[in-house]
């Protein structure tokens, strides 16, 4: 699906607040509420729009220690066990295989530094393949965002000679 701008006020109005309203939308990027309806369906259906969620404190859920645990597999035959295993473990929040030393990082919360080092000991470690894990506790953040960039893709001459026949 190619965007216009106006998808990308939607998407960028979206993801500031999932909860603004059709309506508000609608007077922010100029269409009626039917037609921000249906683009939004249409970014959805696009999968552009994954989900909508709401963000939790973790400290607030009493979950006071997050991390990010770099994990070494052994051998490519045991990524796909490792996967399945990870998405069984909701201290987990993010799972990421990279390049480098590490084969995963992932990003973890936990209650307190009793309950990182049983997820590490006796989840992480007890994985087939799993030959090493580096735990990094994070002390504070800086910044934590979900908002994904939205860049627009340059017009084509295609796109602008369409535009100019849709207008005609």
């Amino acid at each position: 699906m190619a965007f216009d701008p106006i998808d990308y006020q939607i998407l960028d109005l979206l993801q500031t607040d999932a909860q603004t309203t059709q309506m508000d939308i609608a007077a922010k990027v100029g269409l009626s509420q039917p037609a921000v309806a249906d683009r939004v369906r249409k970014l959805e259906e696009s999968g552009a729009i994954v989900r909508y969620v709401a963000r939790v404190d973790p400290r607030a859920m009493g979950n006071d220690i997050r991390a990010f645990v770099g994990v070494r597999i052994s051998h490519p035959r045991h990524h796909e066990p490792f996967a399945r295993r990870i998405l069984d473990l909701p201290e987990v929040l993010e799972c990421h295989r990279v390049a480098g030393l590490d084969s995963y990082l992932l990003k973890v919360v936990t209650r307190d530094t009793e309950s990182l080092d049983r997820l590490i000991s006796d989840s992480l470690r007890r994985i087939a393949g799993v030959t090493r894990t580096h735990t990094t506790v994070v002390l504070s953040a800086v910044k934590e965002e979900t908002r994904v960039p939205l860049q627009q893709q340059p017009e084509t001459e295609s796109r602008r000679r369409r535009k100019k026949e849709v207008a005609a």
